[in-house]
């Protein structure tokens, strides 16, 4: 009865507008920051290394590297400090969490790509419309 409850009040704070990613996908995270009575954007891309948690309290980590040092960071998923999540890369990874690239070092440090299945009928339509 409680768990419905409080199911019922987080889905109206739940946002619609995220893109699908996964874990060892390239993604440039859009900040809001407020710098006194200003406000501005920055963006943060990086790895997906982790998520965790479900509904309201999900999160996800980012890590990226900034003058050869790694620097992650944690972000709430449904957070309004969010301004816009955007799929880079998807990468090919067979793990859940990618905490061991953080012992990696210069291009082992790199996520596979994931090839993106095109389908037939789509890659022929433009060619026959421009013909």
């Amino acid at each position: 009865m409680i768990n419905q409850l409080i199911q019922a009040v987080e889905q109206s704070d739940l946002r619609s507008d995220l893109p699908a990613f996964a874990i060892g996908d390239t993604v440039t995270v859009h900040v809001r920051i407020v710098e006194g009575g200003k406000q501005r954007i920055q963006p943060y891309q990086g790895v997906v290394i982790a998520r965790r948690g479900r509904g309201i309290g999900e999160t996800f980590t980012v890590r990226r590297i900034v003058n050869n040092e790694g620097v992650e960071r944690i972000f709430p998923l449904h957070s309004p400090k969010i301004a816009r999540i955007e799929v880079v890369r998807s990468g090919r990874v067979r793990r859940a969490k990618l905490y061991y690239l953080r012992d990696r070092v210069g291009k082992a440090r790199r996520v596979k790509e994931r090839k993106r299945a095109v389908a037939r009928g789509a890659a022929s339509a433009p060619a026959a419309a421009t013909a």
